[in-house]
């Protein structure tokens, strides 16, 4: 069991700067994320994206921002669960909540902090009738939390974005034997990517199949081949393989979020503007995942919201004693 003062669910740029705002009042925190990475979209989506709205940075790129934050709350010593999606949260007591992942970790804490961004971002799943029946260890996995699991392993990678190519570079230097599998001859990742598939692909250490998709999945207890069908001649090809890793992308959606007994309006979560939190005692939600009157889905909108929750998550948790806000150019930052 993972404890923690503050559970924050979401490690994009709000929930990243909760944990610093939270870590002036000397609250611990812990991330979720089903993401492999801290950053949410900044990171997955649109590392290189320049943004013009973040104070005191006429330009930074998503990535930079993301890299800032981290080195800002290293004092404060937070730890993360990523790569696992939060599916249920139970409330024990009054000051007291266990969060629970898909993969069957276990948060405690005693002030949840919702910053899911626009949701949980579930991958898009190609359309393989029993594609289910292998997840969970079996064989598909959708995101790479842990790279080494494919260490001297045969791998499958369907797609033709910026994530199949990176993926297929990286984890060719360490797999027994890789095959990339595309639906079109051309790929919509960086010309330099391509280029460095295209030369292991000379070299054998990749091997590439165009204008084709994976139809079927077969295997017993676990994955052991896939069917490649070319979509211009119908021809199908079997290749023996230990995991499937289909990269079409994600889409935002609230995921498990919605049955947790939340008030929830057009997709998102309502909060009181006051402190930001929601009709649970305890519970909280900041950033593009909430929504109240006037509402604006921007960044520097989140890091006003996580500076406010703050304050009201340590008012909740240490109920009847008094703070006094000091500024940090009179304190500094002092972590654990």
């Amino acid at each position: 069991m993972i404890t923690s003062d503050v559970a924050i669910i979401g490690a994009g740029p709000v929930g990243l700067f909760a944990v610093f705002e939270c870590g002036l009042l000397k609250m611990r925190c812990h991330l979720i994320d089903y993401l492999p990475q801290p950053g949410g979209q900044l990171s997955e989506i649109y590392p290189k994206k320049p943004i013009y709205d973040i104070p005191g940075y006429p330009i930074v790129l998503a990535q930079e921002l993301i890299d800032n934050l981290m080195k800002q709350i290293e004092p404060f010593k937070p730890s993360f669960t990523l790569g696992e999606r939060v599916e249920k949260l139970t409330k024990i007591a009054e000051r007291d909540f266990i969060l629970e992942t898909n993969m069957g970790t276990k948060i405690q804490s005693k002030v949840v902090v919702i910053a899911g961004g626009l949701g949980v971002f579930e991958p898009r799943k190609p359309d393989i009738p029993n594609i289910t029946d292998f997840e969970n260890g079996k064989g598909v996995e959708y995101i790479i939390p842990k790279p080494e699991i494919y260490k001297d392993k045969r791998i499958v990678i369907a797609g033709g974005g910026d994530s199949a190519l990176d993926w297929t570079i990286y984890l060719s230097d360490i797999a027994k034997e890789l095959t990339l599998i595309h639906r079109s001859e051309n790929f919509r990742g960086a010309p330099d990517s391509v280029t460095k598939v295209s030369k292991r692909v000379k070299d054998g250490r990749i091997k590439m199949l165009l204008n084709s998709q994976i139809t079927e999945l077969h295997g017993k207890d676990k994955l052991e081949k896939v069917v490649v069908t070319n979509i211009k001649t119908n021809e199908k090809t079997e290749i023996e393989t230990d995991h499937f890793i289909p990269l079409f992308g994600l889409s935002p959606k609230l995921g498990p979020i919605e049955n947790w007994g939340l008030e929830i309006e057009k997709n998102a979560i309502k909060v009181n503007v006051e402190d930001y939190s929601t009709n649970i005692p305890g519970v909280y939600a900041i950033g593009d995942i909430n929504t109240y009157p006037n509402k604006l889905k921007l960044i520097l909108c989140g890091f006003h919201e996580a500076a406010l929750m703050s304050h009201s998550a340590y008012k909740y948790i240490n109920p009847g004693i008094k703070y006094t806000m000091k500024y940090t150019t009179v304190n500094g930052v002092t972590g654990f």
